[in-house]
């Protein structure tokens, strides 16, 4: 057992409206800079719809994330290293900018300057990439609110596989939103397909960079990524991504997107798993069976062998303790209420969703039932007006049953708490039907619905990886291991773990032998007096 951390998502998709206040203020803070016009960290889908970039879920055609090989192991459903390098220069499974949209502006200097005349002035829209006259024809979340018509959604490739169960006939069509991130997967692919090993994950807290200096800009990693969270900046000929705002989960602090998230159905947490179950739980053959698989890889912070193994590792204490506390780990292991988004492609990805049951409420009501009594309640999650069936294909492979019980669990705590609520005699009996007690519904009621801040975000300050390990275990990708897919050796990208300055061992020398001392890392500075190392030695002052 080899136990690594995890900083983890769960988003609660009862709550989001769609205001897209996440998107914004990931946007002015890590992609207002020329090159990234078209980029969005965040994005805020309308389900069903195509998404952003339009048929992204669609791996027939873009061929990203893991298969199975030949003789089962894991292979990148871009190929392998022959069929990437005989693609190098010409890769016809990129996303172009209008799959992505082409941004734009408006014209507003036409408003302002035009003479007075008898026509009213316009301001019509110019491209950002080059600033010409363009027309208005997709855009990030063209889908919202089903704006985009019954031709759009029916090229959403989730719809497409369940065409004949669903007819979107529009007085009778359901709909919601899904915010999107980088999945700061497990088993990412976009770091395995990387032929200049640039991106890499953090052994830390599993976020997933991109080293900016090793990057060039080759763009597998873009098409490698099932999710397409992987950006090309044009001006800088670099690939970005989310970094799940790491400066400030290093100082135990939420990601912008959960800060200002109107709905507060974002929340955060550590979770332990084991790094060397990953793999194989990856390469499970039955698509339906990777859920279960990579709940499997999670470990109990409780455990006594676990926090031993934990703290052999070098995870701090204080990070175990979070561990136990994380409103993640309660969420997906246990009430078994998040589920994780297209584990089919084997990614194992790290931000989950609970899934939206509000519309049974009203669609019960609306037929002259009592819409939180259990038994109409239940009896309505197999007829609800999003389809398990479509909500499978997002988060289970195709397996309704987990996201029945996920729902049935939900009911529950909502049929729970009405009695307390108002003060009726309570039935042990829901709690039972949903395998939970009637603890757990009032917890999971607390959790989703009165949790305030620092119970939505337990994010503990971050330490620098490797630091007290046992010998042999202390940095590193956490898939670099033999047979594992991870890019680098022990030594991590470059000789440092992360964006954190290295341990005084590892600052003598750099894998080739050259010296590290006098580096300094301005990202550990407190901004204060002049760090040692921050001019060449002998200078002095700056010149």
């Amino acid at each position: 057992m080899r136990v690594m951390s995890q900083i983890a998502m769960v988003m609660n998709l009862d709550k989001c409206i769609g205001c897209h206040t996440c998107s914004v203020t990931c946007k002015q803070t890590w992609t207002n800079r020329k090159g990234t016009e078209y980029a969005w960290f965040n994005n805020v889908e309308t389900r069903p719809g195509q998404g952003y970039p339009r048929g992204h879920e669609d791996q027939e055609k873009w061929r990203g994330g893991w298969r199975l090989g030949s003789r089962g192991g894991l292979v990148p459903r871009s190929g392998g290293r022959a069929r990437r390098l005989a693609r190098l220069f010409a890769n016809p499974e990129l996303p172009s900018l209008a799959d992505y949209y082409e941004p734009w502006t408006y014209d507003y200097d036409t408003l302002i300057s035009a003479p007075l005349g008898d026509d009213l002035p316009t301001a019509r829209p110019r491209s950002l990439i080059d600033g010409r006259p363009t027309d208005i024809t997709w855009g990030p979340n063209w889908d919202d609110d089903l704006g985009g018509g019954p031709e759009h959604l029916s090229a959403d490739p989730v719809l497409k596989k369940m065409s004949e169960r669903v007819q979107l006939d529009y007085e009778q069509a359901f709909m919601f939103h899904l915010p999107r991130i980088c999945e700061h997967c497990l088993n990412p692919s976009c770091v395995a397909v990387c032929p200049s090993g640039a991106l890499y994950k953090r052994v830390e807290d599993g976020i997933v960079l991109v080293d900016q200096d090793r990057c060039r800009g080759w763009r597998m990693c873009v098409s490698g990524c099932p999710y397409k969270k992987v950006y090309f900046n044009h001006a800088t000929g670099k690939a970005e991504k989310c970094t799940f705002c790491y400066p400030r989960i290093e100082a135990g602090e939420p990601t912008v997107c959960s800060e200002t998230c109107v709905g507060r159905l974002r929340y955060l947490g550590v979770m332990l798993y084991d790094a060397d179950r990953v793999g194989e739980a990856a390469s499970v053959p039955d698509e339906q069976r990777l859920y279960q698989a990579q709940l499997e890889c999670f470990l109990d912070p409780h455990d006594p062998d676990v926090v031993r193994a934990a703290e052999e590792s070098g995870i701090p204490h204080d990070w175990i303790t979070a561990a136990r506390r994380s409103p993640v780990r309660d969420l997906i292991t246990r009430y078994r209420v998040a589920l994780p988004l297209h584990p089919e492609y084997r990614t194992m990805p790290m931000v989950w969703y609970v899934p939206p049951l509000s519309p049974v409420v009203d669609a019960l009501t609306g037929s002259g039932h009592d819409g939180e009594h259990p038994a109409p309640l239940f009896g309505a999650i197999d007829a609800l007006r999003i389809p398990l069936e479509y909500l499978a294909g997002l988060f289970t492979a195709g397996d309704t049953a987990p996201v029945e019980a996920a729902l049935c669990r939900l009911a529950a705590m909502r049929a729970h708490m009405r009695r307390v609520n108002l003060g009726e005699e309570r039935d042990p009996a829901i709690a039972r039907g949903v395998g939970l007690d009637e603890s757990d519904l009032e917890a999971m009621y607390r959790l989703l619905a009165l949790a305030k801040y620092e119970e939505r975000y337990v994010v503990p300050t971050t330490y620098v990886a490797g630091a007290g390990t046992a010998a042999g275990t202390g940095s590193g990708c956490s898939l670099d291991h033999d047979g594992g897919p991870g890019m680098y050796g022990a030594g991590g990208v470059d000789g440092f773990e992360g964006f954190h300055a290295p341990p005084v061992a590892a600052a003598a020398a750099a894998p080739d032998g050259r010296s590290l001392r006098g580096r300094v890392n301005l990202l550990n500075w407190n901004g204060r007096g002049r760090p040692s190392g921050l001019f060449p030695e002998g200078t002095g002052e700056a010149r």
